[in-house]
């Protein structure tokens, strides 16, 4: 299971928040397990600020819901007159990601919601997706990216998955110095997203 990752459970653990709701997927985040074999999740509740650290042992896991299986339910899903912005935005993106050689999918809000059905999002929600690229992007698929940002028709955030880190497109895109990696350790300040040193400074 890799982060953003949507992880329905047979049980929920003790000591959750009264807001917490079994029958709620959980989603997989970044960070070292506090022993071998469990997995960082954090669990949602209705209202934006519900959100809860956890673990969980792989052996709870009914099913998995990967933000590239949720790209394949935005490729069938006809558009229909009324949409919110994010799940419009979504559609126009589709086919414009596909082109691109990486794996993507929609997270945060907009995952959940296609995974769940729950009717969660409003009209200023925002549009998340990862793209995996274990491979640096090229100069053409930075233009493209942007390109696609540009039609999105609300705010669109883009985070690469290198496959040992995560950071924000546009950070990258902007040309700066360093960008913020979140890994299982932390977050790291790196110029290199695609190459961790050992020496790189801590954020």
């Amino acid at each position: 299971m890799q982060p953003h990752d949507l992880v329905w459970i047979k049980a929920q653990p003790a000591g959750l928040p009264d807001w917490a709701r079994p029958d709620w997927p959980v989603v997989v985040r970044r960070a070292e397990p506090p022993q071998p074999g469990l997995i960082p999740v954090g669990f949602r509740g209705p209202q934006r600020h519900q959100r809860h650290a956890g673990w969980i042992d792989p052996a709870q896991a009914l099913r998995v819901s990967t933000p590239e299986g949720l790209a394949a339910v935005a490729r069938r899903t006809p558009p229909r007159a009324g949409w919110l912005p994010c799940l419009d935005a979504l559609l126009r993106v589709t086919p414009l990601l596909d082109v691109l050689p990486r794996p993507w999918g929609p997270t945060g809000s907009v995952g959940f919601a296609l995974a769940t059905g729950l009717s969660i999002l409003h009209a200023a929600s925002d549009l998340d997706l990862r793209l995996q690229a274990d491979t640096p992007l090229s100069a053409d698929e930075c233009a493209q990216l942007q390109a696609i940002k540009a039609q999105a028709g609300c705010r669109l955030d883009i985070q690469i998955d290198t496959g040992h880190g995560g950071f924000a497109f546009d950070e990258w895109a902007a040309g700066r110095p360093r960008v913020l990696l979140k890994t299982a350790r932390g977050p790291w300040l790196v110029q290199d997203p695609w190459r961790v040193p050992p020496d790189e400074e801590a954020a």
